[in-house]
């Protein structure tokens, strides 16, 4: 099987086991969804979603959250990661989207990036969930299932996006990114892992990739029959 028949078989996969993946981070519109994927970086997508409700309401757009500044932001946010710092980058990305986009967030990943906080993945999730154009974020699930799949070498974020682009069609990029993600929290995670159960890496994993991942303590060895 090449590899363009694996990552055929896998979107099979995907689809009869997440056949419909919700938006994980609750929203809005593309403003809300921006900070809320800022407040997701080391943070779970549970604890943004209990945060944001307040948040929203209290500032529901750029303009208000822009107004309300960074240390009336940090009350809303402090259960979050690394919360000191996500409140000034969203303050300071609402008030350069009111000063340069008159208040709307802008339908463009090379203005997205130059946002404070937003990297190239923050910005692909936008572009894909809010704008619903053609993008495929790369997190850590995808990074590892892309990886034990054979569907990338998965040495970079920036070469496994390259490999699922080239292997998918654009209009598939968005749902098979949160099938994914899905999959990989329910059936393959980073840990406790036992590839033969894993309906993807019951068959498409390597051997060697594995034994190594056993030795590691990352994969639990084939139950004995």
């Amino acid at each position: 099987m090449n590899r363009r028949e694996r990552a055929d078989r896998i979107a099979q996969i995907l689809d009869e086991h997440i056949p419909a993946p919700a938006i994980p981070l609750d929203h809005g519109d593309a403003f809300q969804l921006l900070v809320a994927v800022i407040l997701s970086a080391q943070c779970t997508d549970a604890r943004v979603n209990m945060v944001t409700p307040a948040l929203f309401a209290r500032a529901p757009d750029a303009r208000t959250m822009a107004a309300l500044g960074a240390a009336k932001i940090l009350p809303f946010i402090k259960s979050c990661g690394l919360a000191p710092g996500k409140a000034q980058r969203i303050a300071r990305a609402a008030e350069i989207l009111v000063a340069e986009h008159g208040g709307t967030v802008p339908r463009d990943i090379e203005a997205l990036e130059a946002l404070p906080g937003v990297g190239h993945k923050t910005a692909s999730v936008v572009m894909a969930q809010a704008f619903g154009e053609p993008a495929f974020p790369v997190d850590t699930h995808i990074h590892r299932c892309a990886g034990r799949w054979q569907l990338s070498r998965a040495r970079t974020v920036e070469e496994v996006e390259a490999d699922l682009t080239a292997l998918y069609a654009p209009t598939t990029w968005a749902k098979l990114h949160l099938q994914i993600i899905y999959f990989g929290r329910q059936y393959c995670p980073a840990k406790g892992h036992t590839p033969t159960t894993c309906p993807i890496c019951a068959w498409a994993m390597s051997k060697a990739r594995a034994d190594r991942e056993t030795r590691q303590g990352i994969s639990k060895p084939a139950p004995r029959s």
